[in-house]
């Protein structure tokens, strides 16, 4: 099957990231028929892909050609594709050259559809991830071409293909607050100001504190504590001050604002500094939406299953996506490897993954 060559070819490629490896190049000349966009910003390549078939919607696949380092330890060498037991090892064959390679095989194979099909490719999604598909995405609002819908082909499966669509992501807050005291002697506690006892009354309020209460896609909002340091490793000195760090997997019921109130709140009195990062914003498809309804529909016609619609896992380029008021859902094979040693897809998922997406086409609407 020809989904499968592609796969194949598309893991020889050593595409650590940002460097493509030239794989770009050679997507580039596979899909003939579609016009080709190279956008290079700060070493990072990015492809699109566009082929119009109609005037109606503009439906884009998103996906990342890059992988994380390889690691010690393999069976073998993690950029030769080995066949196993109904398995194609290599490094980036869960994630995500198996989506990658669905989703372009569905395209190219593709003989009508009712509009334009598109493709954003990035070789910078497993590191910063700030001048890959965000910025394909702001050239094309520059150009007045943003897709109407999207799909990120993630791997998002968790016991089968097909059993699980992301239609949101949580986002990410991190945050770091230092309070200070004044150091001095154990024997003094009077003469010092212990910072370690002052957040000691205040933790009980703030360490797996529910921002909010979840709702039908998201869980609560909680604050992690990561962790706390302080002093100077002997029981004779106070600490002059005190460091805690911190995570939120915020839901879009808890905002970058809320998470900064509510730190001032609670830590008013002390003397603190707070750092707050937001390394992404929370997103959510409405359920009811058109490119939700369609994969929901494509899979149950492919697969014989229902998928649970759900915002678990970390984050993805489909935020960028998001962000530019594009509904977007993620869907993929099997995700029990990724980034692990001895990193594999099953033959089985990728063909089905590949007939998911072609059937996405033939009936979008």
């Amino acid at each position: 099957m020809e989904v499968i060559k592609l796969l194949k070819e598309l893991l020889k490629f050593r595409s650590i990231t940002p460097d493509d490896d030239g794989a770009m190049s050679y997507i580039e000349r596979y899909m003939s028929g579609f016009e080709a966009k190279f956008l290079e910003i700060n070493g990072v390549k990015n492809l699109i892909l566009t082929k119009k078939f109609g005037d109606g919607v503009n439906l884009c696949f998103g996906g990342h050609i890059d992988v994380v380092p390889p690691g010690d330890g393999w069976s073998s060498d993690p950029f030769k594709p080995v066949d196993k037991d109904g398995y194609i090892y290599a490094r980036g064959a869960q994630d995500m050259k198996s989506g990658v390679a669905a989703m372009l095989q569905a395209c190219k194979d593709s003989k009508n559809f009712n509009g334009t099909l598109s493709l954003i490719i990035t070789s910078d999604e497993e590191g910063d991830g700030i001048y890959g598909t965000k910025e394909a995405l702001r050239y094309l609002k520059d150009n007045n071409a943003l897709p109407d819908f999207a799909i990120v082909a993630e791997p998002t499966s968790t016991n089968e293909i097909g059993d699980m669509i992301k239609i949101g992501r949580r986002g990410s807050i991190n945050g770091v607050i230092t309070i200070k005291g004044v150091q001095g002697h154990a024997a003094y506690p009077s003469k010092c100001v212990n910072p370690i006892h002052q957040v000691s009354q205040i933790l009980p309020k703030f360490a797996g504190y529910d921002m909010d209460a979840g709702s039908r896609y998201f869980d609560p909002s909680k604050i992690v504590i990561t962790d706390i340091r302080g002093g100077m490793e002997v029981c004779n000195v106070t600490p002059s001050e005190l460091k805690i760090m911190f995570n939120i997997r915020n839901s879009d019921q808890t905002s970058y604002e809320d998470v900064k109130g509510y730190c001032d709140e609670i830590f008013n009195g002390l003397r603190y500094e707070l750092s707050l990062k937001e390394s992404s914003k929370p997103f959510l498809t409405d359920d009811n939406s058109k490119i939700a309804i369609n994969l929901k529909n494509s899979i149950e016609r492919v697969c014989g299953i229902s998928p649970e619609l759900s915002t678990t896992g970390g984050t993805s380029d489909a935020r960028y996506f998001a962000a530019f008021g594009i509904p977007v859902v993620e869907c993929g094979v099997v995700n029990d490897r990724i980034h692990a040693v001895d990193e594999r897809v099953s033959v089985s998922e990728i063909k089905k993954l590949y007939e998911i997406f072609s059937d996405l086409i033939l009936h979008f609407k």
